[in-house]
C-alpha cells in the first residue's frame, strides 16, 4: 500500500523515522518532505505549515509524484477531554470542521489509543475556556489540518485516515500567544516567538521548553503507534 502522510512540521515526524527505511527526499514542492518505506507500505511524508489550506495544499503537491491508497493526518493536538494525558494518542472518528463533518477511517491498531471526534479549526486553542467550549461540541481533542487533508480525500475518493497525540492539556491556557506569531506560509515565527518570551521569560520561556520536550515524547509515540498500525 501507498501511503501519503500529511503534518503540518517535520517535528511531528521524528519518531516515525525510527520505523522507516531507505529515506530520501522526493521532488515534491512543498515545505519539507522524505519518502520511504514503513514495513510493507511505500510511504510519502510532507510537511507544509499549519491550518486546513496548508496542508490541503500539502495533498496537491504530493499528488504530482505520488499516487497514495490512502491519506493519513498526522501529527499534534490539544486536548478538549480533561482525561487525556501528554502524548496519548487520539484516532478520530469524526472530523467537526464548522458546519462540516467528515468521517474518517479507523486502523487496526494494538496500542493504547482513544476514539472520538476532533475539533479542527484554523487557529491554535490558546486558552482553557476556549478548550471548554470545544469540548461541548462532543469532541476530545482540538487541532488545526484534519479538515483539509479530509477534504481532499474525499473528493479523490481514498480512505482518509487521522491519528493524533496530545501536546497541551484541556486545563491549560498557554502564556505564549502562537496566533500572533502564525505566518501566512503556515509557519510559526521563531524569533517572533522568543521575542515575546524574553519580554515575560519567567512564564514563557519555561513554557516553551515544556513544549518542546512534550512534543518530543508526542512525536515518539506517535511514530510507534503508527508503525505499528494496519490501515
Amino acid at each position: 500500500m501507498k501511503l501519503l502522510l500529511v503534518a503540518s512540521d517535520p517535528a511531528e515526524f521524528p519518531g516515525l523515522f525510527l520505523h522507516c527505511r531507505q529515506m530520501r527526499k522526493p521532488g515534491v514542492q512543498a515545505h519539507w518532505s522524505r519518502a520511504g518505506l514503513l514495513g510493507p507500505h511505500e510511504v510519502l511524508l510532507v510537511a507544509n505549515g499549519a491550518g486546513p489550506k496548508r496542508a490541503a495544499a500539502a495533498v496537491d503537491s504530493a499528488l504530482a509524484s505520488f499516487h497514495p491508497d490512502a491519506i493519513v493526518s498526522m501529527g499534534f493536538c490539544g486536548a478538549l477531554d480533561p482525561s487525556l494525558a501528554i502524548a496519548d494518542i487520539v484516532v478520530a472518528t469524526t472530523i467537526f470542521d464548522g458546519g462540516r463533518a467528515f468521517a474518517p477511517h479507523s486502523p487496526v491498531a494494538n496500542g493504547p489509543h482513544h476514539l472520538g471526534p476532533i475539533c479542527s479549526i484554523d487557529r491554535v486553542a490558546n486558552t482553557a475556556d476556549e478548550k471548554s467550549r470545544l469540548y461541548s461540541t462532543g469532541a476530545i481533542a482540538v487541532e488545526m489540518e484534519a479538515a483539509g487533508v479530509a477534504q481532499r480525500a474525499q473528493t479523490l475518493g481514498l480512505p482518509f485516515f487521522c491519528v493524533k497525540a496530545v501536546t497541551d492539556l484541556a486545563g491549560e491556557t498557554m502564556a505564549n500567544d502562537f496566533n500572533a506569531v502564525l505566518r501566512s506560509d503556515g509557519r510559526f515565527d521563531t524569533i517572533g516567538i522568543l521575542a515575546s518570551s524574553l519580554r515575560h521569560p519567567w512564564v514563557r520561556l519555561p513554557e516553551l521548553f515544556r513544549l518542546r520536550s512534550r512534543s518530543l515524547l508526542a512525536a515518539r509515540s506517535l511514530g510507534e503507534f503508527i508503525a505499528d498500525c494496519r490501515f
